[in-house]
């Protein structure tokens, strides 16, 4: 069977929704061949967690890593994609059961955020709970893959979700559109820029199908 690639990001837009009270995203002309310039131009402002991006630890913490000091290796190799029937609220353990979680140390989770309206901010959504985040730890997961835009509730205030993956070394990717992914194992891609002193970085992540697995 043949390889598949599955692009696994947002895509960007003047009128997507931003987390309240971030920054819009804004793609503004500065050079237009049309106009007479000899180039296409443009400048882009938006936050650094934008659509599909990854948080830094420095994000929740001021003693995290910034963007650029992150393990890059984390955001690629083995992940597994993996459904959950949850609506909102946060997971626990035996939302997954039926799935062996340690089948790959980077695990990606589908809900219905995936297929919400990405120009409306949906305050329902489902994400890792602390027993979750330790139980992951204890299986080797390094990232925690989510199609909604945080880890924790819009309104918390301590962000257990967040530090409970933090204790258990497990990095975090928010925003993702699993839509079309069946679930399985898969080659991920996903790489931050090289922001210094950064808390976050927009990404394009992507998933490599595995051909006896699909």
């Amino acid at each position: 069977m043949s390889v598949r690639l599955y692009d696994i990001s947002r895509t960007l837009f003047a009128s997507m929704a931003v987390w309240p009270g971030d920054t819009s995203f804004e793609l503004r002309p500065t050079g237009s061949i049309a106009k007479g310039d000899i180039v296409n131009v443009t400048t882009l402002t938006l936050s650094a967690h934008t659509g599909t991006h990854v948080d830094a630890p420095y994000h929740f913490t001021d003693e995290g890593q910034t963007m650029e000091q992150v393990d890059l290796a984390v955001y690629w190799g083995l992940a597994q994609v993996v459904t959950v029937k949850r609506e909102s609220g946060p997971l626990v353990p035996s939302d997954f059961a039926g799935y062996d979680l340690g089948r790959a140390p980077r695990l990606l989770v589908k809900s219905g955020a995936s297929a919400a309206d990405p120009r409306l901010f949906h305050t329902e959504f489902v994400h890792p709970g602390p027993e979750l985040a330790d139980y992951l730890g204890t299986l080797g997961i390094v990232l925690y893959g989510a199609d909604g835009p945080s880890m924790d509730e819009p309104n918390s205030k301590t962000l257990p979700g967040h530090h409970a993956l933090q204790r258990n070394h497990i990095l975090i990717l928010e925003g993702l559109d699993l839509t079309d992914v069946p679930d399985g194992l898969y080659e991920l891609a996903a790489f931050p820029l090289r922001i210094l002193g950064g808390d976050g970085s927009p990404v394009r992540a992507v998933l490599r199908s595995i051909a006896d697995e699909q």
